[in-house]
């Protein structure tokens, strides 16, 4: 089976419901066929949260975004799950609005809040015998 690759960002004021979500969601996220990718500080909270493997990239601010974002225009990223702060001002916005067209751009699922990200997780585990892309 191909490996599942998820990328995971979180704003600052939406850390806690990262660990909240993926929390809740240990036995996907620690799935042999899963791997994590997540800019610099949620990775912290999201090993802190259980997930064994992580691959840490930069920080957003530091262009963790645009990392992520490269790596959708690759191939190399299966879905993007950011719980983004729409009502806090983030200097590297226009990150944030690149990655989100990239992954529209590429036909990634993006999700950007609790509930997109639940449908998004729960159709990969009911839906791993289906081919993805």
């Amino acid at each position: 089976m191909k490996t599942l690759n998820i990328a995971l960002i979180a704003h600052d004021g939406r850390k806690a419901d990262m660990v909240s979500f993926v929390t809740k969601r240990l036995n996907f996220f620690n799935r042999e066929d899963v791997e994590i990718f997540a800019t610099g500080t949620t990775g912290k909270y999201i090993q802190f949260a259980g997930i064994k493997k992580v691959h840490a990239l930069l920080s957003g601010p530091h262009g963790g975004d645009a990392q992520i974002g490269a790596m959708v225009a690759d191939k190399k990223i299966d879905a993007v799950i950011f719980f983004r702060d729409p009502l806090d001002a983030h200097p590297h916005e226009p990150d944030v609005q690149m990655l989100m067209r990239i992954c529209d751009v590429h036909v990634v699922p993006l999700a950007t809040n609790y509930m997109t990200a639940k449908y998004i997780v729960d159709w990969f585990t009911h839906n791993r015998s289906e081919e993805r892309r």
